[in-house]
């Protein structure tokens, strides 16, 4: 998953946790629009979320972020 997309899901989480507060959930397809355009895309992203992480289908935002923060720093 490259830098600017990790940077584009933080962004999605900040906005979903400015609007409906710290406990919303959201899933991996909350980062997608509702078209297929990138499957390779959508199966980093899933294999990050599923197998990597073993993360259920909807997880906090500030679960999600604090992830995707850890391992840019790695």
């Amino acid at each position: 998953m490259t830098r600017a997309f990790q940077n584009k899901i933080i962004e999605i989480c900040d906005a979903k946790m400015a609007k409906k507060g710290d406990n919303v959930g959201l899933s991996f397809y909350a980062f997608f629009k509702n078209k297929n355009d990138n499957p390779e895309l959508l199966l980093q992203v899933a294999t990050w979320w599923i197998k990597k992480h073993e993360l259920n289908h909807f997880e906090k935002a500030t679960k999600i972020k604090h992830l995707i923060i850890k391992s840019q720093k790695e």
